[in-house]
């Protein structure tokens, strides 16, 4: 019963795709358990280079199941749209299975949440703009339209009255916007039915029963634990749960199938949007990163905020998921550098902290304390064994392990589906 999790370790961008990729040919079912298309995964397989932002990355890899399981929010549109693009370049879709609890972006959440960003000015959170946390808010408050609810107009309809009674009020009194009508949003929702149909199903029970015949199952979280709505850097934070818990809840098993927790960690740090980021450059190293690492947001294109590797985060994430293993991605962009700074601990008002503070205060005021590692000048997109790396860049890898509190079991050293290096097997 290998049921694995795989989940960023930092603020999320640390390569998911690309760990979700290399498993993909050992795995039956792969999994998106929370967000939508606010995340997004580039995996690049031989001269391709593909974009994902809704479907699982074990799409591109045949014989692989892809599962949006019921703890995604899936915007219709950007689903179809995905589906057609890979279609059109001769990837297979049809085994895509969704589920029919999965909570569907309406185009009205998607209005409310542009708005509302813009409202906050200098207080905003640096969301997406694409419905997430309005969906995320409607389920919580029981008037969110799920995928099965397509299928049953009358209960759509009551649904979307529901939601609409308070939105509209919102938008017309106090962002000074035109009431959404809803018939109409009911007929823009019922257009995509039948486009959905032949992927929706009862997920939850597809999965345990995978389970249950030994198949391999791959969990795969969008964004990072540092966005976490529980155990991230709140309010500056996703709408659901990237860590490990969030893969119970989000597909519909339980916490006794797991059996391993992979943490995706970039070998330097990024962060899309506001909130603290203690080791933050403002500077060439900063500027570097971002060049070298091609540091862009894939969903929303978006430059990266780029420092260096932070300790203190990483074992945090090894604590609140439970990690067994790392990837490591990205080596390779620090190349050329003579020496590498690592964010051992933090200063907050004189005192040195080693874990990560509970404080949001504390934290914004958290000052990083560096180590210096020594670094190298080698090209690392040949190496195909530890060994094979420079002697800095294998020592450099052995502290962060040290540091971060869990086995570093694969390494990126190149943007390419064969450009890693495999310590340790993740099955």
């Amino acid at each position: 019963m290998p049921a694995l999790v795989l989940l960023g370790a930092q603020w999320g961008d640390e390569g998911k795709g690309k760990a979700t990729d290399l498993l993909g040919g050992s795995v039956d079912y792969v999994v998106r358990y929370q967000g939508g298309n606010n995340a997004g995964h580039t995996v690049v397989v031989g001269d391709q280079k593909y974009a994902l932002h809704l479907l699982p990355s074990g799409i591109l890899s045949p014989g692989c199941t892809p599962v949006i399981g019921n703890g995604v929010v899936v915007d219709p549109s950007v689903l179809l749209s995905e589906l057609s693009g890979l279609n059109e370049r001769g990837v297979d879709t049809s085994k895509l299975l969704l589920s029919g609890n999965a909570h569907i972006i309406t185009p009205y959440n998607v209005t409310v949440d542009k708005v509302t960003e813009r409202f906050l000015g200098k207080r905003k959170i640096g969301t997406t703009g694409r419905g997430i946390g309005p969906t995320y808010a409607d389920k919580i408050n029981r008037v969110g339209i799920r995928v099965q609810d397509l299928y049953d107009e009358s209960i759509l309809t009551q649904k979307v009255e529901a939601a609409l009674d308070v939105k509209n009020q919102i938008l017309t009194k106090l962002y000074n916007r035109r009431a959404m009508a809803v018939d109409q949003a009911v007929e823009e929702l019922l257009g995509y039915a039948d486009k959905l149909a032949p992927y929706v199903a009862d997920t939850v029970l597809v999965i345990n029963q995978a389970l249950e015949e030994d198949k391999v199952v791959l969990f795969e979280g969008g964004q990072g634990t540092l966005l976490d709505i529980d155990h991230g850097t709140y309010p500056f934070v996703t709408s659901s749960n990237p860590t490990a818990g969030g893969a119970c809840t989000g597909a519909g098993v339980g916490p006794t199938k797991i059996s391993r927790v992979i943490g995706i960690l970039k070998a330097y740090t990024t962060r899309v949007g506001a909130g603290p980021f203690p080791t933050e450059l403002f500077d060439e190293d900063g500027e570097a990163l971002r060049r070298i690492g091609g540091e862009r947001g894939v969903t929303t294109g978006r430059d990266r905020r780029c420092g260096w590797f932070d300790a203190v985060i990483a074992r945090y994430a090894t604590r609140v998921n439970g990690l067994t293993d790392f990837f490591l991605t990205k080596l390779d962009v620090l190349t050329g550098w003579e020496q590498i700074p690592v964010c051992v601990a933090y200063e907050i008002d004189g005192k040195r902290v080693e874990e990560l503070p509970y404080s949001q205060t504390d934290f914004h005021h958290a000052k990083p304390v560096y180590e210096m590692l020594p670094g190298w000048s080698e090209d690392l997109s040949k190496a195909k064994s530890f060994s094979d790396l420079p002697k800095n860049a294998q020592s450099y890898v052995k502290a962060l392990e040290e540091m971060s509190g869990a086995p570093i079991s694969a390494i990126g050293v190149g943007p390419g589906r064969d450009e890693t290096i495999q310590i340790n097997s993740f099955l």
